[in-house]
């Protein structure tokens, strides 16, 4: 039974209660049932860490099971790639099955039903029955061969089954209810004609059964007691009832299927259609990329079994669709890496630094503890040398009084080294720094002891001797999308928000400790984030992936982008206090600088969309929103637009009036704009009184447009 020491989330409420009612904890079984038609994603992570917990918990049988009914798209890679990802996971079956497994039995219950004159060959084309299936408001009219005998039937299914006839032209349907408030009661399909390869029958078969009516007498054959599954399929639950219903014997156990809400995560598609395209139109370089959602890119990336099943705990299971933010991910592969990454020093972007009183040609193997966190971890030796690289920006030939890094005259220490100072710069003829010339204090070898040693100074960096280091590719990964819910808007597609910075591919150097580094091998490159090593690496070639920063870098920019609209707006009422148009260019120059280095999409509509009020500051906002932002008008709802002009050319405030008079004459959309040509003429015709010079300039313009 599920932990006493726990609350118990609504599905465990469910088999508490059977067991309660009844149900022997011996018939407790539950499945996994993935379409092999793509690689599993972070959603598929979340149901498999449900019903294999389950399992666990209630110590139960949990079959993996394919349901492989569609020739046209599934493939045995994607039931080896699914396969895989389960057990990697950490997850192992009771049973591997298929729901081709039992073709013939389901074909047999299809005959059994028509025999009952439950179910019928429709021949009609897909477009009729379209129409005769009605609409959610009106209900649906029989089709014309709904009255067919048994024996006509019988005849034409047994055809079908043999190949005889084209794809598309006849159709096996469930006799319900046509005029019922459920679509998918009104006699569903339970057959088609495919004349496709089946990656295990092969050509056996020329009608494949459709969903629903295989997942639940699959179910069913497998003795499931609880079939879970995401929101969508709530509708499908009398139709998965009302199918078993009809060849239940007494004595079996009957499945009872349940739903949750899908775990949708920010700045990603967990849709395998949408990541299908991904893949095909080469917007990332394979399902395993590591910018995918995925499971083979997330662990390609360098995120661990741990971390996906500690979010599916931490995220819970729910009963309404939410979209999770990926810090939550992020947060829990930190986590877990914390743990267990070795500290490297690794320099990404090198600048060549000198200590000019080391002497030339001595080297030192410094002794570097290999991870605070885990006191078995142990220690390794690195080199050091006179010549190092450190990272670019951890210098600063003039640095302000709070930069805590290297510049000229300040002393910071070199990670389990020396306390250095800054001395003097070589320069390029383009005045790029090429060299940083600095002197060691020779007594503060960090752990030495020494009183040199304990001196505090503001800063530590890392670092790597140069005559030691090992040159490494460095694939710095980002998030795919610029969007929090890239596919969460109507009028726009989601390939729109992909991410031009999503890949940066940079060389850089390491320790010589890394060069026997094995693939999937994660480190923690010290002061930069987590990084892990790629199948693509060779004896001769190390290759890493970014898997995580350090820090949240995307929420310190989205604070910083909320707080950049939430000063500006604070600043909008200045627009209206100063009494010079200098003043009031300068304030909108601040203002419209601020608005263009927003890129959230969401945080741009949500903002616009909050300051569409009678307020005249609201609304002069709102209208430099659509005058300086990376959106267009046809990015914010029409509505939304609409509203806006027109609260804004009946604005008290010419400034306001104004505003909207000019994004309307450089409106892309001449449609919207000739529907406020009667609200511009009557301010043309009747000026309001405290209408500016420049409000009726405008004015002029547009009507004489």
């Amino acid at each position: 039974m599920a932990s006493e020491d726990k609350s118990l989330n609504f599905i465990e409420q469910i088999i508490e209660e059977d067991l309660k009612s009844g149900l022997s904890q011996s018939k407790l079984h539950f499945r996994f049932p993935p379409e092999p038609n793509g690689y599993l994603h972070i959603g598929h992570a979340s149901s498999i860490a449900l019903n294999f917990g389950l399992g666990i918990d209630y110590q139960s049988p949990v079959n993996l099971r394919f349901d492989d009914t569609n020739p046209e798209k599934e493939e045995q890679e994607f039931v080896d790639a699914i396969k895989k990802d389960v057990e990697w996971l950490g997850y192992t079956w009771a049973e591997e099955r298929y729901a081709s497994d039992y073709f013939q039995q389901l074909y047999d219950w299809a005959v059994l039903l028509i025999k009952k004159d439950k179910a019928y060959v429709d021949s009609q084309s897909s477009e009729d029955m379209a129409i005769q299936k009605g609409t959610p408001s009106t209900i649906g009219t029989d089709s014309p061969y709904r009255n067919r005998s048994v024996e006509e039937n019988l005849g034409l299914f047994e055809r079908m089954k043999n190949g005889e006839f084209e794809a598309g032209t006849h159709i096996l349907r469930a006799k319900i209810d046509m005029k019922s408030t459920n679509m998918l009661m009104r006699d569903p399909i339970m057959y088609r004609i495919l004349h496709k390869e089946h990656h295990r029958t092969g050509d056996a078969w020329k009608i494949y059964p459709m969903y629903d009516w295989a997942h639940g007498q699959s179910d069913y054959l497998e003795g499931i007691s609880h079939s879970f599954c995401t929101l969508e399929f709530l509708p499908h639950r009398e139709l998965y009832d009302w199918f078993l219903d009809q060849i239940l014997e007494d004595n079996k156990l009957r499945p009872k299927q349940r739903e949750f809400a899908r775990r949708n995560l920010s700045h990603t598609v967990v849709s395998k259609r949408k990541l299908q395209q991904l893949v095909k139109e080469k917007h990332v370089k394979g399902w395993n990329d590591p910018r995918m959602s995925t499971i083979s890119g997330l662990r390609r990336r360098g995120y661990t079994a741990a971390s996906l099943r500690n979010f599916a705990n931490t995220t819970g299971i729910a009963k309404r669709d939410n979209l999770i933010n990926v810090s939550v991910l992020e947060f829990c592969i930190r986590e877990d890496l914390n743990k267990i990454a070795p500290r490297v020093m690794a320099v990404l972007d090198p600048v060549k630094l000198v200590i000019t009183n080391y002497p030339e040609g001595k080297e030192e193997w410094l002794e570097a503890e290999n991870n605070q966190e885990d006191e078995n971890a142990g220690f390794r030796k690195v080199p050091f040398s006179r010549e190092l690289y450190i990272e670019r920006e951890d210098f600063l030939e003039e640095a302000p009084a709070k930069f805590f890094r290297l510049t000229l005259g300040k002393e910071v220490r070199l990670k389990n080294a020396y306390i250095i100072k800054g001395e003097s710069v070589k320069k390029d003829e383009d005045g790029n720094i090429t060299e940083i010339q600095v002197t060691y204090d020779t007594d503060s070898l960090s752990g030495s002891g020494t009183e040199a040693s304990q001196r505090k100074v503001s800063g530590t960096l890392h670092w790597v001797s140069i005559s030691h280091a090992v040159e490494a590719e460095v694939r710095m990964y980002d998030r795919l999308f610029t969007d929090e819910a890239p596919d969460s808007y109507k009028d726009k597609n989601f390939l729109d928000f992909v991410n031009p910075k999503s890949l940066e591919i940079i060389t850089g150097f390491v320790e010589p400790s890394l060069s026997t580094a094995q693939n999937e091998d994660k480190f923690q490159f010290q002061r930069l984030g987590y990084f892990t090593v790629d199948k693509d690496s060779t004896p001769s070639k190390l290759v890493f992936n970014k898997t995580v920063g350090l820090k949240d870098a995307w929420e310190e920019k989205g604070k910083k982008e909320e707080n950049s609209i939430n000063n500006s707006l604070k600043d909008i009422n200045k627009y209206f206090k100063v009494e010079t148009k200098p003043e009031r260019i300068a304030i909108e120059s601040a203002i419209g600088e601020s608005i263009k280095n927003v890129s959230s999409f969401s945080l741009l509509q949500n903002s616009l969309k909050k300051n569409i009020n009678n307020n005249k500051g609201s609304l002069l906002f709102a209208q430099f929103i659509l005058k300086y932002s990376i959106l267009k008008s046809k990015d914010f709802e029409e509505d939304d637009i609409k509203k806006l002009y027109t609260m804004s050319l009946r604005s008290e405030s010419t400034y306001v009036r104004s505003k909207a008079l000019l994004n309307l004459r450089d409106i892309e959309d001449s449609n919207l704009r000739n529907q406020f040509d009667d609200d511009i003429l009557k301010l043309f015709s009747n000026p309001p009184k405290n209408a500016s010079e420049r409000e009726i300039e405008i004015l002029k313009e547009m009507v004489k447009i």
